[in-house]
């Protein structure tokens, strides 16, 4: 079962997504308060739905016809690094200029007992399915970074899984690890969606699929896949070291990093098109814009 929030009439509708693809709108107003009654009731917010649907009809409209929103409403994202192998070679491969054989401060964090772990984006900065991603207009070098999310309260508790962009500068990272933030965070630098993935639905959240693919003039110029099981480091692993002496809000979406990266040459350019898809969950599309050019178009 997955939770989706859509556009209906200008405002936002709450709704539930079976399996077999039908829609049932929810009368909650978001998916936390649907977490609370469940919690109030002794019930998973799984037993509730399927009671609010049991004798509902679904909508007539299918999922893609429908205007999707974030799914939640995210106080705050954060985002883990160098959890999988391939994004410690990634990282190495920026801050040696291309040195595969040397040995960072990466390959430290990758196989320290400390995860890597970073602010990345605020609600008012999240975009969701179908809205447009920037690119920083100081960078020459700039990917997508598809990774599972986690959807926890403020206890850590994780309530679902949804699919997240942590969009990224890869030369502005890889000229001087201080400048992390500035290579992770700015303006339309972060997406997530389309739906979150009750927890209790998921048998084994390592063995998620992950698929990247990026077009270009509509005709893909990337793609590459990965699973959740070649993470070097659990989920309540990560959870635990963010919510240790921090205070962490109900809603807050933890990224867990990228197991997918395009070649080195590869950077991101205005008009590109990304789709980040996870078997179970479903498939976030963002469109990306120079920054450059939507000043202009504004002025």
């Amino acid at each position: 079962m997955r939770i989706i929030r859509f556009a209906e009439n200008n405002q936002a509708t709450l709704a539930a997504v079976t399996d077999e693809g039908a829609v049932y709108s929810l009368p909650q107003q978001d998916f936390l308060e649907l977490v609370q009654q469940a919690d109030d009731k002794g019930l998973t917010p799984l037993q509730v739905v399927q009671e609010l649907i049991k004798d509902s009809t679904p909508l007539a409209a299918k999922l893609e016809e429908l205007t999707l929103l974030v799914p939640i409403e995210a106080p705050e994202v954060w985002a883990s690094g160098v959890t999988y192998q391939k994004s410690k070679e990634a990282r190495n491969y920026e801050a040696t200029g291309g040195k595969l054989d040397a040995t960072t401060f990466y390959d430290k964090v990758y196989d320290a007992e400390r995860p890597e772990i970073f602010f990345k984006s605020t609600a008012a900065r999240t975009q969701g399915p179908d809205q447009d991603l920037y690119i920083r207009s100081d960078s020459n070098w700039q990917i997508p970074e598809p990774e599972l999310g986690l959807v926890i309260d403020k206890n850590g508790r994780v309530l679902g899984y949804t699919v997240g962009n942590d969009m990224s500068s890869r030369d502005i990272e890889g000229e001087n690890p201080l400048y992390l933030p500035q290579a992770k965070v700015w303006k339309n630098s972060c997406s997530i969606g389309p739906a979150i993935r009750l927890a209790e639905t998921v048998e084994d959240p390592y063995q998620f699929t992950i698929t990247c693919r990026i077009f270009r003039n509509e005709e893909k110029e990337f793609e590459g896949s990965a699973t959740t099981g070649q993470l070097k480091r659990k989920f309540d692993e990560l959870v635990s070291y963010l919510t240790r002496d921090n205070e962490i809000f109900d809603g807050t979406v933890l990224l867990t990093g990228t197991c997918i990266v395009p070649p080195n040459e590869f950077t991101l350019g205005d008009g590109d098109r990304i789709e980040i898809e996870i078997s179970g969950i479903g498939t976030l599309n963002n469109p990306v814009k120079s920054q450059v050019r939507k000043a202009q178009a504004t002025s």
